[in-house]
């Protein structure tokens, strides 16, 4: 049977999670091995006009109604393609936060996702999330948690004394919700502990003016390599106000770091694998989480994600799956 050809379809490829994931499932052995990867990039407003060959067709845009029209011309040009959209932005706690027209965006989204022959959430909050919202039928929907290669983080060596260095990896943006732990940790009154945040955005300023002269807190920038910031950590905290899922999340628990999370949308993935939720995600419940974690004994860090199957592993048997049913697909039409 000659390889499944998939063509994964982008409107924005600049560094970060999505391309990260996408490198991932495009170069990983398990999942190039009966299959061929390629790129499309697209206008994000414009009408596709040309034709892909390709068995099995990859959605990674974030769904607008600037890119309806792309969404129902790339179907109308591809009857006998299969068709899957991966869902990388959109969750509950996004919409409360972010959405003011709620009827408008569900209807944006049940139109969107029904062009699609599957919709992949990227968290099984996420996906319960869309199931229960109506957006996406059960019969549609499949949650593939993402992933990228984590042996180098699995390489770090694990903590050897209590925490006393804190990480908040990721852009500086709302959404992020570092502005509620740069508070906490300022509440807290211990001088052997300290923040490193690393990353860049439009939130530095006000970050900045946030952390005011605290000398425990330290911005780091932009960092090219995760895992060297990852090594220089004992724990990691995501105080995210929405988050589909959290790579930050699975590395950091590779790596044998403890972490704290905001326990909403796909951040409550990671909360069986070893992550502590913080409460109602307040400022007073951070500040409380950061002094627990400091004051708990080295031996608690978590190890589960090390004994559990292995995040790659599942990432690659959920692709796979759905590979399995493009190719089935594509032998029924050729019966046919």
């Amino acid at each position: 049977m000659p390889r499944l050809r998939v063509v994964h379809v982008v409107d924005d490829t600049t560094a970060g999670g999505v391309m990260r994931v996408l490198d991932h499932l495009m170069t990983a052995p398990a999942l190039s091995r009966g299959a061929t990867h390629s790129l499309k990039v697209v206008d994000r407003g414009a009408i596709f006009s040309g034709r892909i060959e390709a068995d099995l067709i990859v959605s990674h845009l974030a769904v607008s109604w600037r890119v309806l029209p792309l969404l129902l011309s790339l179907r109308a040009r591809h009857p006998a393609a299969r068709l899957v959209h991966v869902e990388h932005s959109y969750t509950e706690a996004f919409v409360a936060t972010n959405v003011i027209h709620t009827r408008r965006f569900a209807l944006l989204l049940r139109a969107a996702y029904r062009l699609f022959d599957r919709v992949a959430a990227v968290s099984h909050a996420q996906g319960e999330w869309l199931q229960r919202s109506g957006a996406v039928p059960q019969s549609a929907l499949t949650v593939i948690q993402s992933c990228v290669d984590l042996s180098a983080f699995r390489a770090i060596a694990p903590p050897t004394a209590p925490v006393r260095v804190f990480g908040a990896i990721g852009r500086l943006e709302k959404q992020k919700g570092f502005d509620t732990l740069i508070r906490a940790f300022r509440m807290t009154d211990r001088s052997d502990i300290s923040l490193c945040i690393f990353g860049e955005g439009a939130e530095e300023a006000s970050l900045r003016a946030l952390a005011e002269d605290d000398a425990r807190i330290h911005f780091k920038g932009f960092t090219h390599d995760p895992v060297a910031a990852m090594a220089t950590v004992d724990a990691v905290a995501m105080p995210s106000v929405w988050e589909a899922y959290g790579l930050v999340a699975i590395e950091a628990l590779a790596a044998g770091r403890r972490l704290l999370v905001n326990p909403v949308d796909g951040l409550r993935d990671h909360i069986p694998n070893g992550a502590r939720a913080v409460g109602n995600g307040s400022v007073s419940a951070w500040k409380d989480a950061i002094l627990d974690m400091a004051e708990a004994p080295s031996e608690n860090a978590p190890d589960n994600i090390a004994t559990s199957v292995r995040p790659e592993d599942n990432f690659a048997a959920r692709w796979s799956d759905l590979f399995l049913e493009a190719a089935l697909g594509r032998k029924e039409i050729a019966i046919s």
